[in-house]
């Protein structure tokens, strides 16, 4: 068993490409070997900014020899097919293959194909030079006259198998033992024999192969500097990512800038010395502000102990710092309003109307939806009137990731009610499945209708015009969209009718007179729909809400999903019909879910499900429906008798209990159904001779399925 050793040297790879490149290389070349039956041993890989290398061990001499049996067609069979065989199998002529004997189909060919192993190095030649040509790359550049791609210029190959180089060849270059190492620390060229030499003769010459060592790397010394100065670091894992991608050499140096600057917001500060720079933020341990100094990332040791480098970095920080300083002095002579009203020239969507327009729908959906998440109505106004202004400020111009943010900042500037400028930041959260939702309980009451208000607008707008998401695709984010709504709604208990809430904002686009195509809409309904000529609202929200709700559903199930719950216990409240509290639906879940964990529950569902097969089965076979109340006279014995009287009982007790929605005492007053479902099924035979006693008998399976309905459909339930 030997080793292989591949680097693929070149220029710089962009930093956010090369932990995927490298995982690719490790995958595709594995993944090539085994197909072609070369069985290898563990494979790690690694990325520099100007390599991608791997190391597979235990690779053997050669692939198994194979022995393999080919049928062929039947003794007898027109030229052609026996050509075919003969081509496929590899053999000359017929004398070659073997006639097995069969009575019943009749005599057919077979080849048997012996193939010898081949050497592991023409093998791995052939893997590496495939997966080259076909390398996924996002964007890959051609050179000179070669046709060969890759993400920057190819310099150098290592590809050694047990010390011994194997040959191949891409783009001009050969492959070799040889490689160099750090640009100006180490740039001669030198030989290596396997990867232990490799990955110490990097080292020596100043290059860290292992991407999550310079991570370390400068975690440790930016938090030592950090500490030296007194100060505490802004931790920024991608940042820390991007920095270890483009330095094989890290060396954490600290810098200063002028106290003038700390006038700005932090985050503005702190993103634009990222954004430029990949620079890190410092701050006060005890008061959290920003203090006036940073750290760079340098991938050189310098003479001097980092000073010329430091200037430089602080004489373009500055100016980068400048430029943050000017936007936000220049933003703050506009007031809100008057940046608000420049929307009325930046698009939303050519169908759905300008960012104005936008804002003045959700101004007044946030209105009605405050009174249900108990905010100030008109506070709800004011904060979606202003929500989206920073969208024409310089700061977001220039950084739109602080969009929000900096309506926060320039609402306070103001004098705007701390709710209102909190609303402007919180109204876009969460923006993923990970991120925070404005609070109730933290006082963030209007952002919350705010932050509803946008989404259900957004969602509306897209469904009306049909623009959904696909499997493919989701480019208005609507999935995420309606995962804010979910969370928001969920995570804070809120009791909000979704179908009300969706026509509600249908309605904002009527009252703008928004004209939205019936054949965009058509898609949604059968052709009786369309026929009755009913208006664009009427179809959206009157037949065919169920789309959008739809929607909702499958988002909530895999919410509920990541959550560890059952999405079939989903589909058996959402199935009820009129189920869009999405608080309401989760607590009948969870009450719903506890109950089928009782043998209570797992024998009831076992019990329905058996009632509901056999009224299927035989309403199937009659031909018609034995929904409907049973007659009362016609039972005669015990079982059915204490069965009718269980179900009128439990019918009142049920409905009871949802109407003041106490779940769990629906599942209690429903377990009390198990034991005459039980006996009845032991003691009495359904199907009885009497046709009047068989159909009574039948109607009282449909009660026990119509009793249960009140609380989920068991049908949906698996199990």
């Amino acid at each position: 068993m030997s080793e292989l050793l591949l680097e693929l040297f070149s220029e710089e790879i962009p930093a956010r490409m090369q932990v995927k490149a490298a995982d690719d290389l490790r995958r595709l070349v594995s993944e090539g070997l085994k197909a072609r039956g070369l069985e290898t041993g563990d494979a790690q890989s690694f990325s520099t900014p100007r390599r991608l290398a791997m190391v597979i061990e235990k690779v053997p001499a050669k692939s198994p020899a194979i022995s393999e049996e080919k049928k062929g067609p039947r003794v007898g069979a027109p030229d052609q097919a026996v050509a075919g065989f003969l081509k496929s199998a590899g053999l000359a002529s017929l004398s070659e293959a073997e006639i097995v004997k069969d009575d019943k189909k009749g005599d057919y060919y077979v080849a048997k194909i012996e193939k010898a192993g081949r050497p592991a190095a023409d093998i791995i030649a052939e893997t590496v030079l495939d997966v080259m040509h076909k390398f996924p790359w996002p964007k890959a550049m051609r050179w000179g006259s070669e046709p060969f791609q890759w993400v920057r210029p190819l310099q150098s190959i290592i590809c050694l198998l047990g010390g011994k180089v194997v040959p191949l060849e891409v783009a001009g270059i050969v492959s070799s033992n040889e490689t160099r190492g750090h640009r100006f620390l180490g740039p001669e060229t030198f030989k290596v024999k396997d990867f232990a030499d490799y990955q110490d003769k990097l080292e020596k010459h100043h290059v860290m192969l292992d991407p999550a060592r310079r991570v370390a790397s400068i975690g440790g010394q930016a938090l030592a500097l950090a500490k030296t100065a007194k100060l505490e670091l802004v931790e920024d894992e991608a940042l820390l990512n991007e920095n270890a991608g483009l330095n094989e050499w890290p060396t954490v140096l600290i810098g200063t800038f002028d106290t003038a600057f700390l006038d700005v917001p932090g985050e503005c500060l702190t993103t634009s010395m990222k954004a430029h720079q990949k620079c890190f933020s410092l701050r006060d341990p005890k008061t959290k502000k920003l203090a006036n100094k940073f750290l760079m990332v340098s991938n050189l040791i310098a003479k001097d102990g980092g000073d010329l480098i430091t200037a430089g970095n602080e004489k373009v920080i500055r100016a980068r710092l400048s430029d943050a300083k000017f936007f936000w002095d220049q933003d703050l002579k506009k007031p809100l309003d008057e940046m608000a009203s420049q929307l009325r020239g930046i698009t939303f969507h050519e169908k759905l109307g300008s960012q104005w327009e936008r804002v003045q729908r959700v101004e007044e959906l946030a209105f009605q939806i405050a009174g249900a998440v108990d905010a100030d109505p008109e506070d709800s106004r004011r904060a979606a009137q202003i929500c989206k202004a920073d969208l024409v400020s310089g700061m977001v111009g220039e950084f739109p990731e602080l969009q929000g943010l900096m309506g926060r900042y320039y609402a306070e500037r103001a004098g705007a009610k701390p709710e209102i400028a909190r609303a402007i930041e919180l109204h876009y959260k969460p923006k993923g499945p990970t991120d925070v939702v404005p609070r109730e309980d933290a006082g963030d009451s209007v952002a919350i209708a705010v932050a509803l208000a946008d989404k259900l607008d957004t969602l509306v707008g897209f469904w009306a015009i049909n623009e959904k998401p696909t499997g493919s695709g989701d480019p208005y984010q609507l999935r995420r969209a309606a995962l804010g709504v979910i969370r928001i709604v969920i995570e804070n208990d809120l009791r909000l009718a979704l179908s009300k809430k969706i026509g509600a904002a249908y309605d904002q686009f009527e009252r703008q007179g928004t004209k939205f195509e019936r054949l965009e809409l058509a898609s949604e309904f059968s052709k009786a729909d369309l026929k009755r000529d009913l208006s664009p609202k009427q179809l959206f929200c009157g037949i065919y809400p169920s789309s959008l709700l739809s929607f909702f559903a499958d988002r909530l199930k895999v919410f509920l999903k990541d959550q560890g719950k059952r999405h079939d216990l989903i589909d058996a409240i959402f199935s009820l019909g009129g189920q869009d509290d999405l608080a309401l639906i989760v607590k009948r879940v969870d009450a719903l879910d506890a109950f089928l964990k009782t043998d209570d529950g797992a024998n009831l569902l076992a019990g329905v499900k058996r009632a509901a097969n056999i009224l299927s089965i035989e309403e199937k076979k009659d031909k018609k429906s034995y929904a409907g109340s049973y007659d009362l006279k016609l039972l005669k014995e015990n079982e059915e008798i204490a069965l009718a009287a269980k179900i009128e009982e439990i019918k009142q007790d049920t409905v009871a209990a949802i109407n003041v929605e106490n779940f769990a005492g629906a599942m209690r007053a429903l377990a009390e159904l198990r034991a005459p479902v039980d006996a009845f099924f032991d003691k009495i035979l359904v199907n009885d001779a009497d046709p009047k006693i068989r159909e009574n008998r039948l109607r009282m399976l449909s009660e026990i399925r119509a009793t249960t309905l009140t609380v989920a459909d068991f049908s949906k339930i698996a199990g």
